[in-house]
């Protein structure tokens, strides 16, 4: 792999049918992170799962922002191509399908990046506690791909408005847009989980 590999890590599938998929971790968290998560969406997946390359404070994230809430959009599309080379490369060492991308907070926000700026990289998306990635992000070719946005109700990230809006831009983008608010905060709950489970079994079945 080239310039673009990130320390990462691999699980093969156990089951040929599960969609791959590529877990991003949110701030602070590394390669390890969301393994256990991963298997319990779609125990039979392979995992791809990406440590982000920006520090923040000695902290792992996926892009750089300027404050809480506010992006380097500039840095947001940079890491976006990346890490769609990244996945690009893996697919063939791996050989593995374009994944379904499953991220939590700032590894939502990049997915949901590498959604509207890569769209070929990923085959669906599952983005807990999301926000719009790109303030002018011009709308992508989406082709009906299938997104699950979960949002946290008394979340003190990310406003009602916000998320609300991503998934109108997605949809508009021709995402097919699930988009559900959950009685949470930004932290992930088991709700999250028993969503993100049914959904991509169902998602599964359809491409079956």
């Amino acid at each position: 792999m080239t310039e673009s590999t990130f320390i990462h890590r691999y699980e093969p599938a156990r089951d040929a049918g599960s969609p791959p998929l590529l877990l991003l971790h949110g701030t602070g968290g590394d390669e390890n992170d969301l393994l256990g998560l991963g298997k319990m969406i779609s125990p039979g997946s392979a995992l791809l799962s990406p440590r982000g390359r920006v520090l923040e404070h000695g902290m792992p994230r996926f892009f750089r922002r300027l404050a809480e809430g506010v992006f380097d959009e500039d840095d947001v599309r940079k890491r976006a191509l990346e890490l769609g080379d990244f996945v690009a490369e893996a697919q063939q060492r791996y050989g593995i399908a374009a994944p379904v991308a499953v991220g939590f907070s700032n590894g939502a926000n990049i997915a949901a990046a590498l959604l509207l700026l890569k769209p070929e990289a990923l085959t669906g998306a599952i983005l807990l506690r999301a926000m719009v990635p790109l303030s002018d992000a011009s709308k992508a070719e989406l082709g009906g791909k299938p997104v699950l946005l979960l949002s946290g109700q008394a979340d003190p990230i990310v406003p009602a408005s916000n998320s609300a809006r991503l998934a109108a831009l997605l949809s508009e983008s021709g995402a097919r847009v699930d988009h559900k608010v959950l009685p949470a905060g930004h932290q992930l709950s088991q709700a999250d989980v028993t969503l993100a489970r049914n959904w991509i079994g169902n998602v599964d079945a359809k491409a079956a």
